[in-house]
């Protein structure tokens, strides 16, 4: 099924108002240059309780593949994307390709992108589990992204965990979503205080009704044991259809079952 999230999309506008919570992890780099290398250097920036085990699902993009078709066609496995069109504002098959060895989402300030991580038949089954994004972006501002895990339901009370999100001119962030009925827009909010414009890595612990852990390059930095998702979600991103041209760079994605 297609949805489009508006939910999120309608908080990418509201992202730089934002109160921004917590404190930056020590050591964290906030440079705002974009000129930085392109291509991404390995990075060993997962929660050291992944260290012995293996994702369920795993992607490098290192696999060249041009946008207009080749890309969805080499990623079908591990990458559904809504088709072009939808919502009169996605158009994914046209803005992203793979080179250098990470996903390029090249924003033009008039197409958006959407979709999820993961194979055809296991994407949209989540419950629990771990998620993690290596990332960063050039340019777009004015624009913003959501990595998130979303109800399969489409039912918002089944809960909406935002991570990283914000506007590229600003820094990434949490937004995690209240799941009472009419209360969705209500959330618990923790700013990264980095930079959009390095590589992190960003990971998300859902343990399903309990607790929900928020990491930055490894490191624990928000935790929130309210309004925990206890149904099937799906691992995907929203991109917004404005601001300056750009690229958002998805190094890898990973993801773990529930234990």
């Amino acid at each position: 099924m297609v949805v489009v999230v508006a939910a999120a999309a309608g908080a990418l506008a509201v992202t730089a108002a934002a109160v921004p919570e917590g404190s930056a992890p020590s050591g964290s780099n906030a440079s705002a240059d974009p000129t930085a290398a392109t291509s991404p250097t390995p990075s060993p920036t997962m929660p050291s309780y992944l260290a012995n085990r293996e994702p369920t699902y795993s992607e490098d993009f290192d696999t060249p593949a041009a946008a207009g078709g080749q890309f969805a066609a080499t990623y079908r496995e591990s990458w559904q994307p809504y088709p072009d069109g939808t919502g009169g504002k996605y158009y994914s098959d046209k803005l992203i390709s793979a080179h250098d060895g990470y996903m390029d989402v090249a924003m033009d300030g008039e197409h958006g992108a959407a979709g999820t991580f993961g194979t055809p038949t296991d994407a949209w089954s989540h419950v629990g589990g771990t998620f993690s994004i290596r990332a960063r972006a050039t340019g777009g501002d004015g624009n913003g992204a959501a990595v998130m895990l979303w109800p399969t339901s489409d039912a918002w009370t089944d809960g909406e965990l935002n991570y990283p999100e914000g506007q590229f001119d600003g820094s990434p962030r949490v937004f995690h979503h209240s799941m009472l009925q009419g209360l969705e827009r209500d959330t618990e909010t923790y700013n990264t205080r980095v930079s959009w414009r390095d590589w992190h890595t960003y990971t998300t612990e859902w343990i399903p009704g309990k607790i929900i852990r928020y990491y930055l390059d490894g490191k624990l930095v928000f935790t929130v044991p309210r309004n925990v998702p206890t149904t099937p979600h799906r691992y995907m991103f929203q991109i917004g259809n404005w601001g300056d041209p750009g690229h958002l760079q998805i190094d890898w994605v990973r993801t773990y079952d529930a234990e």
